[in-house]
């Protein structure tokens, strides 16, 4: 069922929510009280009846969900890539389109909108992968314009944020070692590691609800001799959580080679990147070798199915990183869908593809990578309903035309975005009887878009690199 009409107000930080079911560590519970604190979970107590002074949630309460890759003004292509079919890197050409046409002022309305979509969606923290820093000539903004845009926007739609500022050097990869940068790619660069480290964190953004990670784009866009000093500037500057685009493509693994005689995860690996800190985003194209490293170090891989489904990137080898000890997340990456519950079914539906074999992850084991391995990889401790955890909570019907009939412990492979009903972050209630508090966010999307409108078309003019 729906949640309850005439309930209460819902809380800024603290209060008591009352759910039929929720889906706490040891498994389903009924009848369950969740009191917070301060954003965060003070108490959960089973088998309790509502209390007057209760927020009720209907259906099936589950952890908050974690969008562990995000690139926020890629919502602006969705439904308009598709009419001539082509491959990632033209399909890239219409991207940098849209990256060149991005202001601080349109990315704010962009990003809002794309962020309230998520939590309406039950998404209750994202990993912004940030690289569009500059103006499109590659001139600073008086101050930090683009990220304010995004930091902004992740508050008022009201989602838990990990800034991940890019690191993005060169514009390419190739046998001959790395091509200087295109006149898009300028304002994705601050020129230098040291120039990218003090405009990044002089200043981290340090809130309750959002904090600053770091990414290298790629070794595409990194030469080595950066890439070996990453991490330890890091380290200088506090930072720890690290994510980079890994071996989404063959053309990348094969320049890779080209150029460095290793895969771009071997490349990673022996300049120190590769620990248990470390996300790698894709993670499609792997060896056993690549496998075991990412595996041996602990570190965290952020598949995003439904964007390598649409990107035609392939299937990565998600369960045998999960067995050699890799920590699996999910993302939406470019926006094609946003949907958790989505990313989740497709995870398991590409294995089945790629092997031919069913129940290849069980439904917790996708309920923990959508939840608290995300949060994890965004230096986050949520995830989980227990005591001392963020009070980040999701209600999903369990009645809908999707979930009726369903075992709870399998909602995760029946339910869509369509049946979340309520969202609560850091114990404020987002989203209520499915409205989030921004109004709607069709409408929302519909403004916010319209700078975009036939700005992707194809130009078949240029060639990608």
């Amino acid at each position: 069922m729906t949640a309850a009409a005439g309930r209460p107000a819902g809380p800024t930080s603290s209060g008591s929510w009352h759910a039929p079911f929720a889906r706490l560590p040891e498994g389903v519970a009924a009848d369950v009280r969740i009191t917070t604190e301060d954003g965060r979970i003070a108490a959960v107590e089973t088998g309790t009846s509502p209390a007057a002074a209760d927020i009720r949630l209907g259906g099936l309460v589950l952890p908050g969900l974690a969008n562990a890759h995000s690139h926020a003004f890629h919502r602006a292509l969705r439904g308009r890539t598709h009419g001539d079919g082509g491959s990632f890197w033209t399909w890239r050409e219409r991207m940098y389109r849209v990256a060149a046409t991005v202001t601080p002022e349109n990315y704010l309305d962009l990003a809002r909108a794309a962020f309230a979509e998520m939590v309406l969606a039950g998404f209750t923290v994202v990993g912004e992968f940030h690289y569009v820093h500059h103006r499109p000539d590659g001139r600073p903004y008086e101050w930090d314009a683009m990220r304010e845009a995004v930091v902004t926007a992740a508050a008022e739609a009201g989602i838990r944020l990990t800034l991940l500022d890019t690191l993005y050097l060169a514009g390419g990869l190739d046998a001959d070692g790395h091509a200087p940068l295109d006149r898009v790619q300028q304002r994705y660069s601050d020129g230098s590691l040291q120039a990218w480290a003090e405009r990044a964190f002089a200043s981290p953004v340090d809130t309750s609800l959002a904090r600053t990670g770091a990414a290298v784009h790629s070794v595409r866009a990194v030469p080595e001799a950066e890439l070996a000093q990453v991490r330890a500037s890091l380290d200088d500057c506090g930072i720890d959580v690290l994510h980079a685009h890994v071996s989404e493509q063959v053309g990348e693994v094969d320049a890779t080679r080209a150029a460095h005689g290793c895969t771009p995860v071997e490349l990673l690996r022996r300049n120190g990147v590769v620990d248990g800190r470390f996300t790698a985003v894709h993670a499609t194209h792997l060896t056993g070798q690549d496998i075991a490293a990412l595996g041996g170090a602990g570190a965290f891989a952020a598949f995003c199915p439904s964007t390598e489904a649409d990107l035609g990137d392939g299937i990565g080898p998600a369960r045998e990183l999960h067995d050699a000890g890799g920590r699996l997340c999910l993302g939406s990456d470019q926006h094609v869908v946003l949907d958790p519950f989505a990313e989740m079914q497709r995870l398991e539906g590409g294995e089945r593809l790629r092997t031919l074999s069913r129940g290849r992850f069980t439904p917790a084991e996708l309920l923990a990578a959508a939840t608290e391995e995300g949060y994890a990889s965004l230096g986050w401790d949520g995830g989980r309903l227990e005591v001392g955890r963020p009070a980040d909570l999701v209600a999903v019907r369990t009645d809908s035309v999707r979930t009726a009939g369903t075992l709870l412990e399998q909602l995760p492979l029946a339910a869509a975005a369509a049946d979340v009903t309520d969202v609560v972050v850091g114990g404020a209630q987002v989203v209520t009887d499915g409205r989030h508090r921004l109004g709607d966010v069709g409408e929302l999307l519909t403004g916010a878009l319209r700078p975009w409108d036939g700005a992707t078309t194809p130009d078949h003019g240029r060639n990608p690199s």
